[in-house]
C-alpha cells in the first residue's frame, strides 16, 4: 500500500511540491495560500495528532505532515510573522515529542527547536525559555543550534551585549538571522534607554561605542529611526529632549535588581 494507492496523500504531496517551488521563488503570498489548503487537507488523515491512529500509510502521512509544518515554521520566519511562528511551531511540536519512534528523526528538528528558543529570548519570555530547555534530551543540549541559543541567553543575562551582537556572525542556521536582528535591536534599545537616563550627552564616538555601531552613519540612522528626540550637534549626542518628554518612571537600577532577583528565583526552581 504505497503512496500511489492513496489519492489523498498523492494530492497533498503534489500541492506540497508547488508550495516548495513557490518558496524557492520567494513567492510568499502563494506559499501562504497553499499552506492554508495543505493544513485543511491534513485534517483528513487520522494517523496525525491528536488521534495517531494506525493506518496503512501512517508513516508516510506523518512524515509528510511533519515536513509541511517544518516548512510552515521557516515560512513564518521569512515573512517575519512571530504569531504564525508560534502557531506553526506548536502544530509541529507533537511530531517531535509524541510520535514514539514511529518516524526517523528529522534533520530540521534541532535547528527549529533552537529557533524557538531564540524567539522566546527575543520576546523576553525567560521562564518559558528554561521550561523548553528542561524538556530537551542531553544529546539535544549538545547540538550547536541549541547551544547557540543557550550561550546567547547567558550573554544576555550577564549584560555581555557585545557577545550577543557578535553572535549574529556565527549563526548555526540561516533562518536565525531574523531573530538575531530583533535581539540586536532589543539590546540596543536597552542600552539606549539606560544611556539617556544616565547621561545628559555623549560624544558621537562614545555613543557609537556604547551602542555597538561601527560607523557614524549607522548611529545617525538608528537615531533618526528610533530616537528622533535625540539631537546630534557639535560632535555630541544630546538626550535632554528625551528626558523632558519621558514620563517619570521607576529607577532603572531598581527595575534591574527586581528582574535579576526574579531570574534567580526562576533558576532556583529549575535547578
Amino acid at each position: 500500500m504505497g503512496i500511489d494507492m492513496d489519492p489523498k496523500l498523492v494530492e497533498v504531496s503534489q500541492l506540497f511540491e508547488r508550495f516548495k517551488a513557490a518558496m524557492i521563488r520567494k513567492d510568499f503570498d502563494t506559499c501562504e495560500t497553499l499552506l492554508s489548503q495543505l493544513k485543511v487537507m491534513l485534517t483528513e488523515f487520522k494517523s496525525l495528532p491528536p488521534l495517531f491512529e494506525t493506518t496503512p500509510n501512517a508513516v508516510q502521512e506523518l512524515t509528510t505532515a511533519r515536513d509541511i509544518y517544518e516548512h510552515a515554521v521557516v515560512l513564518s520566519v521569512k515573512i517575519e510573522d512571530q504569531e504564525a511562528f508560534e502557531r506553526d511551531f506548536f502544530q509541529l511540536k507533537p511530531y517531535y515529542t509524541d510520535v514514539g519512534g514511529r518516524l526517523p528523526p528529522s534533520p530540521q528538528e534541532y535547528p527549529i527547536l533552537g529557533l524557538n528558543l531564540l524567539r522566546l529570548l527575543v520576546q523576553n519570555r525567560i521562564a518559558e525559555f528554561h521550561t523548553e530547555l528542561e524538556l530537551l534530551s542531553p544529546a539535544a543540549l549538545e547540538n550547536p543550534c541549541i547551544k547557540h541559543a543557550v550561550e546567547l541567553e547567558q550573554s544576555f543575562m550577564e549584560g555581555a551585549y557585545n557577545r550577543v551582537l557578535s553572535a549574529r556572525q556565527t549563526v548555526p542556521h540561516e533562518t536565525y538571522v531574523y531573530f538575531m536582528d530583533l535581539l540586536a535591536k532589543t539590546v540596543r534599545d536597552e542600552i539606549a534607554g539606560c544611556s539617556e537616563k544616565a547621561y545628559d550627552y555623549l560624544t558621537v564616538n562614545d555613543a557609537k561605542q556604547i551602542l555597538l555601531f561601527s560607523s557614524d552613519n549607522e548611529l545617525a540612522e538608528y537615531i533618526k529611526e528610533d530616537h528622533p528626540e535625540w539631537e546630534i550637534k557639535n560632535g555630541c549626542v544630546y538626550f535632554q529632549k528625551a528626558k523632558e518628554t519621558a514620563p517619570c518612571k521607576e529607577i532603572p537600577s531598581l527595575q534591574l535588581i527586581n528582574q535579576t532577583l526574579s531570574y534567580a528565583r526562576e533558576l532556583e526552581r529549575i535547578v
